[in-house]
């Protein structure tokens, strides 16, 4: 995930849960109250504040081990601090479904459900079309390209 935190002067501050450390990552879960990993990716995924808390607080303990969870706050959190996932997440959630659709037979209609999903999880949207194409499913994104047009 790439939490996206925009300053005050309008810069974008982009910390990735892939650059944590193990520890970072475990005092996340201690942060938030014994939480396991999949479920603190799940809440960034639904842009709960306390997740987005968490993984900017434990990237901010790097310059500030004394920073306390408790004592650290985001400021106009809504419109300021967002949660996407990246690249190599979309190429797992697809080829995860085309795991479990392959034994269906429908692998092209549930990846064409799950891609507007994907797009706005997404942190660079059109990673999901060379996601889609490196899955050798390319002429999705195309043909739904062609149906906007």
């Amino acid at each position: 995930m790439i939490v996206s935190v925009t300053q005050d002067d309008g810069t974008v501050e982009e910390l990735s849960t892939d650059d944590l450390s193990a520890l970072e990552a475990a005092a996340i879960e201690e942060a938030m109250g014994g939480v396991q990993w999949a479920r603190v990716e799940a809440l960034l995924q639904l842009q709960e504040p306390e997740a987005l808390r968490a993984v900017v607080w434990a990237h901010r303990r790097r310059t500030a081990p004394e920073l306390k969870f408790a004592d650290f706050d985001l400021p106009g959190w809504r419109r300021r601090v967002k949660a996407r996932i990246s690249r190599d997440e979309i190429e797992d959630a697809l080829n995860n479904l085309m795991l479990q659709a392959l034994s269906t037979q429908a692998e092209d209609t549930q990846i064409d459900r799950m891609t507007p999903h994907l797009r706005k999880l997404a942190h660079a949207p059109a990673d999901v079309d060379a996601a889609l194409d490196g899955l050798g499913k390319g002429h999705l994104a195309r043909r739904r390209q062609d149906s906007e047009d």
